[in-house]
C-alpha cells in the first residue's frame, strides 16, 4: 500500500512572510479567560478534516485576530511532527505516551495537555447498488485478513474479487482496523485486494462508482448536517452553537451505501441485531467500531493554539462536532433521529 501524504490549501490567502511567521505560535501575554491574537500552524489526520475546517472557521470568525492553519496529513506525520516540535497542537486517535510526554518536557521545556473531544466510528460502505447490507465483526476480520476475498463468500452471486479500500497507509483508520482485527504486528498491506488512496475523500468517491469496493471512512465524512450547513452564513451558523438545546438531529449521507454492523457474542447473548453508526448506538458502544479522538497540546497558556484547544474543549466546540455525526466527549448524551 503506498503512502502519500498530502496538505491542502489554506483557507486564507496569506503573505509568505504571514505563512512563515506562522510555524512560531504567538506568545501574545494574555489575561486568564481571554483568547490569544496570532497565527499558529496545526497538524490533524486526514480522517477529521471536516471536523477541523468547521471548528477553526468558527473559531476565527468569533476571534477575527485569531488564524489556525492546518495541516491533514496521515497520523504517524502528524504525532512525529509534534514530537519534533513542528507544531504544537494535533488531532489524532492515540494519546502520547508517558514516555513521550517525558521525552517533550525534557527536550523541549513544554507541558503536554491531552483531551479526548470526541468519540468517532469507522464505517464500511459499498455502492448503492450492492445487495450486501450488514456484515458482523466475524466477517470484516476475514475480509480484512483476505480469507474472504469474494463477493459469493457473503451469499451475493458474484464472484468477482472485493475491493477493500482505505485512505493512505499511515492513516488513523487503517491503524485501528489493523490493530482491531490483525493484532499490532498484523499487515493489511498483505491482503492483495487492499489498496490505499490519498485520502477519505478519494475513498469515497471510488465507492460512489464501483460497486465490488468496500470503502473504510470515518462517520464525521458521512454526516449530511454538517455538509449543508455550509451553506448557511457563519455568522448564523455561530447562533446556532450557542443554543443550548437537548436533541440533534444527524442524517447520514445517501449517496452512498452504509453498513450496518452486528457482533454477535455471549455478551449480548449471541444478538444478531446489527447497527448503523448513528450517534445513539456510538454511544451504547452497540456499534462496535468505534475509537476516541484526542486533540494533543504542547503550546504555552498565552498562544493562539492553546486557546483552539481550549475551544474546541468548549460547548460550541463540542456542538460543532455533533453536527458531523460522531459523538462529542465533553457534552451529555443526546436522543438522535434515525432516519
Amino acid at each position: 500500500m503506498k503512502k502519500l501524504i498530502k496538505s491542502h490549501k489554506l483557507f486564507k490567502a496569506l503573505s509568505l512572510g504571514v505563512i512563515l511567521a506562522a510555524f512560531a505560535v504567538a506568545c501574545t501575554p494574555i489575561k486568564r479567560g481571554e483568547y490569544a491574537d496570532g497565527s499558529a500552524t496545526m497538524y490533524c489526520d486526514d480522517g477529521f478534516r471536516h471536523i477541523l475546517q468547521e471548528e477553526i472557521e468558527v473559531f476565527e470568525y468569533q476571534y477575527p485576530n485569531s488564524a489556525i492553519i492546518p495541516f491533514y496529513v496521515d497520523e504517524q506525520t502528524a504525532m512525529d511532527s509534534l514530537l519534533e516540535n513542528k507544531t504544537q497542537l494535533v488531532v489524532t486517535t492515540h494519546e502520547l505516551t508517558q514516555d513521550q510526554i517525558k521525552y517533550i518536557k525534557d527536550k523541549y521545556r513544554r507541558v503536554v495537555r491531552q483531551s479526548c473531544i470526541a468519540v468517532d466510528a469507522v464505517a464500511l460502505i459499498v455502492n448503492k447498488e450492492n445487495p450486501v447490507n450488514t456484515l458482523t465483526l466475524s466477517d470484516i476480520k476475514e475480509i480484512i485478513s483476505g480469507k474472504i476475498s469474494k463477493w459469493n463468500q457473503l451469499a451475493v452471486p458474484d464472484d468477482a474479487n472485493i475491493r477493500l479500500v482505505f485512505d493512505n497507509q499511515g492513516s488513523s483508520t487503517v491503524s485501528y482496523m489493523r490493530e482491531k482485527f490483525l493484532g499490532e504486528n498484523g499487515k493489511i498491506s498483505d491482503n492483495p485486494n487492499a489498496f490505499a488512496q490519498k485520502d477519505n475523500a478519494e475513498v469515497f468517491d471510488i465507492v460512489k462508482k464501483d460497486k465490488n469496493a468496500i470503502g473504510i471512512i470515518s462517520v464525521s465524512w458521512l454526516g449530511a448536517d454538517l455538509s449543508e450547513a455550509k451553506n448557511v452564513p457563519v455568522e448564523k451558523r455561530m447562533a446556532d452553537y450557542a443554543v443550548e438545546n437537548d436533541t440533534i438531529a444527524t442524517n447520514l449521507t445517501t449517496e452512498v451505501k452504509i453498513l450496518k454492523v452486528a457482533n454477535p457474542v455471549e455478551e449480548n447473548d449471541y444478538s444478531t441485531v446489527a447497527y448503523m453508526p448513528y450517534q445513539a448506538y456510538i454511544n451504547s458502544g452497540e456499534y462496535p467500531l468505534f475509537r476516541k479522538v484526542y486533540m494533543i497540546s504542547t503550546a504555552t497558556g498565552s498562544s493562539v493554539l492553546n486557546s483552539f484547544y481550549q475551544f474546541s474543549k468548549g460547548f460550541i466546540g463540542q456542538k460543532i462536532i455533533s453536527k458531523t455525526g460522531i459523538l462529542p466527549y465533553h457534552m451529555s448524551a443526546r436522543m438522535v433521529n434515525l432516519q
